[in-house]
């Protein structure tokens, strides 16, 4: 058998080298659950969650999916121009709901642009009518999916249409608008899906509809 001579340098260096990684890789185990604590599990998610959401690198008419609850949520930025077409009285005289009068959002959303900021939207992404997802088209384009369209989501299972904020169009399949979960701005640039603003009380499984 070996035996380690501590006297020789280049040994001890090694013993030295071994001895502290042993202590690095035991200390990393013993703080990281302190450190996973601090993010919420999957199951956590599932269950409700709360979820941030960095604003910082949205662009006007750009989106971003989260998934929350198992619904997929959708955050875009609305231009001055979509905000604009939102209050036009041709586009209102088009859709089932214009008012949102049916309880598809939480009190603070009930506006003519569904949202606590005008210049944000934040959607449930699913159908109203068999729980399709809607894809976004923001504007029109050559890509677009039926005639004369103005920007908003259209659903290619049966064609339903809903404009940029979420409000389902007449005499399609859907008949109601696309849903509004639970959430507040925490900051400028930082908004938290799965919770209310102070005062505000709102569950998504209060809607009459996803």
């Amino acid at each position: 058998m070996t035996t380690l001579d501590l006297a020789d340098p280049l040994r001890r260096d090694v013993l030295y080298v071994a001895t502290g990684a042993c202590a690095v890789v035991a200390t990393a185990a013993a703080i990281w659950p302190l450190i996973d604590a601090l993010n919420p599990d999957a199951s956590s998610v599932a269950a409700g969650a709360p979820i941030d959401v960095d604003l910082g690198g949205l662009e006007p008419g750009g989106k971003v999916v989260v998934r929350w609850r198992g619904l997929p949520v959708v955050i875009f930025s609305r231009p001055d121009a979509a905000l604009e077409k939102l209050k036009d009285p041709a586009l209102l005289s088009e859709l089932a709901d214009p008012d949102s009068e049916v309880l598809q959002q939480p009190r603070y959303a009930r506006n003519w642009h569904r949202s606590i900021d005008p210049a944000y939207a934040v959607l449930v992404g699913v159908c109203t009518h068999l729980g399709g997802i809607p894809l976004y088209y923001p504007t029109p384009s050559d890509a677009e999916p039926t005639a004369d369209w103005p920007g908003g989501f259209f659903c290619p299972c049966h064609g339903s249409k809903f404009d940029l904020a979420g409000r389902v169009y007449k005499g399609v399949p859907a008949p109601y608008n696309l849903p509004t979960p639970p959430y507040r701005m925490i900051s400028d640039r930082i908004l938290r899906i799965g919770e209310n603003p102070s005062g505000e009380k709102f569950e998504i499984t209060s809607v009459v509809q996803i």
